[in-house]
């Protein structure tokens, strides 16, 4: 936190040379955001790497791709549609897209916008997942699928209304955050130890990669098909 205080702390007090409001009550939020922050580091390292690991390890060993399949799909998709970066920005997108006029003004148009955002990108999670341990299990070079998917969407920008474009760009980044990206690295991580031939540092990594890449194909679809 401390190059975030200094940064803020610079530009307030001796560019913009105004008194920094509410100074006790921000000095409490940081207090509170450095000790979810150790908490959070800390209980990454006791539960959530571990446990994705020693789950990769037991379905490699179990041998059953199907169920490796599903699993890694529906990790993708519970972590995204949990992830507390992607449903601020849904609700925010809803709420322009209705003073916008994209969609009718009202608590429930809203809500089912940002809604079906929200399920749109976990889908595309739990998609790029599932191709991420395929590729693992396959060896497939990274960058053909990386290519391939900017190909894709770049192809895609050119059809998608322009309202969508910025928000499905945003999306990309937003779905691999706080809960998503330690539990798909371990997943990674984990299965590519376990396979015969595989190399950690090769191929456990870049599940990241591509849950970042899917939304935002997945969201200019979405936003064609309400246009």
């Amino acid at each position: 936190m401390l190059p975030i205080i200094l940064v803020i702390g610079f530009f307030q007090l001796l560019i913009l040379k105004q008194p920094i409001p509410n100074f006790m009550e921000i000095l409490g939020g940081l207090l509170m955001v450095i000790l979810g922050l150790a908490l959070f580091i800390k209980g990454l390292e006791i539960a959530l790497f571990p446990i994705g690991e020693s789950m990769a390890y037991a379905f490699a060993r179990k041998g059953s791709l199907f169920w490796l399949l599903i699993f890694a799909f529906l990790l993708g998709f519970g972590t995204t549609i949990a992830e507390p970066a992607l449903i601020a920005v849904a609700n925010k997108a809803a709420t322009l897209a209705a003073q916008a006029g994209a969609i009718t003004d009202s608590e429930v148009s809203r809500n089912d916008y940002a809604y079906w955002l929200r399920i749109t990108v976990a889908l595309s999670v739990g998609s790029a997942i599932l191709i991420g341990v395929l590729r693992i299990l396959r060896g497939w070079p990274i960058q053909w699928l990386i290519i391939g998917g900017y190909l894709i969407i770049v192809t895609l920008t050119s059809f998608a209304p322009e309202e969508i474009i910025g928000i499905a760009y945003d999306s990309g980044g937003v779905t691999t955050s706080t809960i998503t990206v330690p539990l798909v690295t371990a997943l990674g991580v984990g299965l590519a130890s376990s396979i015969k031939g595989r190399n950690p540092m090769i191929d456990g990594f870049g599940l990241i990669a591509l849950a970042s890449l899917t939304p935002i194909m997945f969201v200019m679809v979405y936003g064609m098909i309400l246009s």
